[in-house]
């Protein structure tokens, strides 16, 4: 966090050295007063620039079996560019080199843990234990202590689901 801060105060600053080397090139007709608005908008690109790089950094930092199956981008009334561009603020992912593979009754169960990272001040790792049955595309929570189904949340998922996908897909 503190090498984010660092890193917005040199935009900043960095912008206003730029607005002033441009004041002093033009003989000082330029008004004062783009020294800080440079500034400010150093600050600014800055922290847009790494608001959209968040996703791109996580991915990078995930393993190789790692497999994004969900993202979420939203829009904010105070972030402007965002209703053009929205910003992705959550994703999910599963690990297929864990994922557990059984067969009951002919039916292949696959135990899998959904990662879910979120962005907000201080970037949220939540994760949960499934068990998905693949031919009926099946997905139900399991309990932290005793890795029980939880069959009042079961869900059924839709066919071509990335989760179906990245769980059931053999290899």
């Amino acid at each position: 966090m503190i090498w984010h801060w660092v890193a917005a105060i040199s935009a900043g600053l960095g912008a206003a050295g730029l607005a002033l080397l441009l004041r002093t090139l033009s003989g000082k007709r330029l008004p004062r007063w783009i020294i800080p608005a440079f500034a400010g908008l150093g600050l600014l690109a800055y922290q847009i620039h790494y608001e959209y790089d968040w996703y791109a950094y996580k991915r990078q930092q995930l393993p190789a079996s790692a497999e994004v199956v969900a993202t979420e981008k939203s829009r904010m009334f105070w972030r402007p560019w965002t209703y053009l561009y929205p910003l992705t603020t959550a994703f999910s992912v599963v690990d297929r080199d864990k994922l557990l593979t059984s067969q009951v009754d002919g039916e292949r169960l696959v135990e899998f843990i959904l990662y879910r990272f979120e962005r907000q001040h201080r970037d949220v790792l939540t994760h949960q234990a499934y068990l998905m049955n693949c031919r009926s595309r099946e997905r139900v929570p399991l309990t932290e202590d005793g890795r029980q189904p939880e069959l009042d949340r079961l869900q059924h998922l839709q066919n071509g689901d990335p989760q179906v996908e990245a769980v059931c897909t053999e290899g």
